[in-house]
Parts: C-alpha cells; sequence; structure tokens
C-alpha cells in the first residue's frame, strides 16, 4: 500500500517538474519575442506553485529590467544571487539594473582584523564550515589513537602533536562555523519597493524625518515594531520605514 502512495506522489511531482519546465520554456519564448510583461506573469505563475531556482529569478529579473521596473528587477538578481552567488551573468545585469536607482550610498569600508575574519568566514558556508570540523575530528580520533597504541617513541611524538593541531584546527572551524551562523542570522536585506520612502526617526509616522530613500535601494532590516521596521543603510544611517515600503529578500 505505501509502495503504491509513493508511486503515486512521485508521478504527481514527476507531472508537475513537466508542467513548471512547459511553462518555463513559454515564458522564455515570451521574452524572446518582446512580450515582457507576459512573460513575467508566467514566470510568477512557476513561483506561486512553489518553484525557486537561480535561472527563473534571473529570467523574472531580465523582463522586469526591460519594463523599466527598477525595485523588482533588482530584487529579483539578487534572488537569484541568492541561489547562485557566484554567476557573473547575474551580477553583471545587477550592475546596470542599480545604474537606475537614485540613491548614492557610500559603503563604510571595514578594516583590520575585523574585515579578515568576515572574509575568512565568508568563505564556506555554516554546513561548510561544520563539515570541515568534523573532518579534523575524525583525524584527532585517528591521530590519537596512533599515538595510543604506537610503540615508535618518533611515531608517538609525531601523533601526538598531529593530533593536538587537529584539536586547534577543529576549534578554529567551529568558532568560524559559529561566526558564519551569526552573519547569516544578522542578514536580512530587503529592497525599497516604493517609489519614495520617507524614513522616519521612530516608529511613528509623526515622527521627525530622518531621511528619504528611492525604489531599489537595497536596505538591512535590524528590529520590527507594529508595522514598521528598522533599517541601516551600507554607510551607516538608521531609521523607521513602514513595512510595505520594503520587501525582504530571505522569504521565499
Amino acid at each position: 500500500m505505501k509502495s503504491l502512495l509513493y508511486t503515486f506522489l512521485l508521478l504527481i511531482g514527476l507531472m508537475s517538474f513537466s508542467q513548471n519546465q512547459d511553462l518555463f520554456k513559454k515564458a522564455n519564448a515570451l521574452y524572446n519575442e518582446g512580450k515582457y510583461a507576459e512573460a513575467i506573469d508566467d514566470y510568477m505563475a512557476i513561483l506561486e506553485i512553489g518553484e525557486h531556482s537561480a535561472d527563473l529569478y534571473y529570467n523574472l529579473a531580465n523582463a522586469h529590467y526591460k519594463l523599466s521596473h527598477i525595485a523588482p528587477s533588482i530584487y529579483y538578481y539578487e534572488k537569484a544571487l541568492q541561489l547562485a552567488p557566484n554567476d557573473q551573468d547575474i551580477k553583471n545585469n545587477m550592475v546596470f539594473a542599480k545604474n537606475m536607482t537614485i540613491d548614492a550610498i557610500e559603503v563604510v569600508p571595514e578594516t583590520g582584523v575585523s574585515k579578515l575574519i568576515k572574509n575568512m568566514t565568508n568563505k564556506l558556508s555554516f554546513d561548510a564550515w561544520a563539515k570541515v570540523a568534523v573532518a579534523f575530528v575524525f583525524c584527532f580520533v585517528v591521530l590519537f589513537l596512533v599515538y595510543y597504541f604506537a610503540y615508535s617513541t618518533t611515531r608517538k611524538r609525531l601523533a601526538f602533536i598531529g593530533s593536538f593541531v587537529c584539536l586547534g584546527l577543529v576549534c578554529i572551524t567551529l568558532a568560524f562555523a559559529f561566526h558564519k551562523y551569526n552573519l547569516d542570522k544578522n542578514d536580512n536585506p530587503a529592497i525599497v519597493f516604493v517609489q519614495e520612502s520617507k524614513v522616519q526617526s521612530t516608529p511613528n509616522a509623526r515622527s521627525e524625518e530622518a531621511f528619504r530613500l528611492h525604489e531599489g535601494t537595497k536596505v538591512q532590516v535590524e528590529e520590527t515594531y507594529n508595522d514598521w521596521k528598522k533599517i541601516k543603510l551600507a554607510d551607516g544611517k538608521t531609521g523607521w520605514v513602514p513595512q510595505e515600503d520594503i520587501k525582504l529578500l530571505n522569504s521565499f
């Protein structure tokens, strides 16, 4: 009975995949014909089914870019980069899309040890750092067993040194893993989706206006209070915007 159920679910999955592929090809054909709005409708239909891929987001962003939709094009390029962070085509097209934005925000450069640690941490994902740590644990155990059972003084000395080197590397890789976890946890980017957003000094429409942002600008969301989001810019400025003014990138 279970095998029949699994077979049935597998067939449904294959049919759904085939339908999505057909819809994706249809959307691409519409895009090539210059029917960008119709292509967007089909791409969005695939997203609503729950299908996510870098190619889908990339093509959706391209269609929005062709229609000069600043915020959606940047938003979907960003989504594509989340799934394919090393794709150069996505990065290149992102540059063209960002050239349409109004806000010129200078990035505050990181320097010194903090920059070095952050760059090292971002070399691998949290899962990858964890796997490296497990590999060093395995090496530590093997070398410790060699040290324990070896008769040769030289072998004992080398195994002892090697095991403690591995133990040190376990601690370092675990530190990188947890640092990466915290970086990812605190990374909550969003794109401004309204033509102009008034950034308030407090989460209140009657509070003092701090500055204004325009569509397509990328911000970091630091806090939520009722229907307000506290945002931070790359230059360090902070303020509060209504949550409907921005669209979070980490939501799928």
